[in-house]
């Protein structure tokens, strides 16, 4: 007798108890952990997003990059400028020295 007059004493124990608590408690326990659309995996793949938000702005500024770059080669002498300084190239009857300056060039020592 005194388990049940302990029982419908303790408020706490009875809500603890109650049928409905329990099936609402192990409903959003499974909802959070369990299940294919659980917290933990929305949580992943919001995560996954934001990273791949970051990637498409920095390509998209990369894209912005590059379209201002050929938009200065359009410009004869900006191509030939750059053809000279990239790929070393030259008109006829023309010479290049390519100078390297020492801190520029891996010096291996001897043994």
């Amino acid at each position: 007798m005194k388990w049940k007059e302990t029982y419908k004493k303790n408020r706490w124990l009875r809500i603890i108890t109650n049928k409905y608590f329990i099936i609402i408690v192990l409903f959003a326990v499974w909802m959070l952990f369990f299940d294919s659309n659980s917290f933990l995996i929305h949580n992943e793949l919001n995560q996954e997003i934001d990273g791949l938000e970051k990637n498409k702005e920095f390509y998209e500024a990369e894209i912005q990059k590059d379209r201002t770059f050929m938009e200065k080669l359009d410009d004869k002498e900006e191509m030939e400028r750059f053809a000279r300084e990239a790929y070393y190239m030259k008109k006829e009857n023309e010479d290049i020295y390519i100078i390297e300056h020492a801190d520029s060039v891996d010096i291996k020592e001897k043994k």
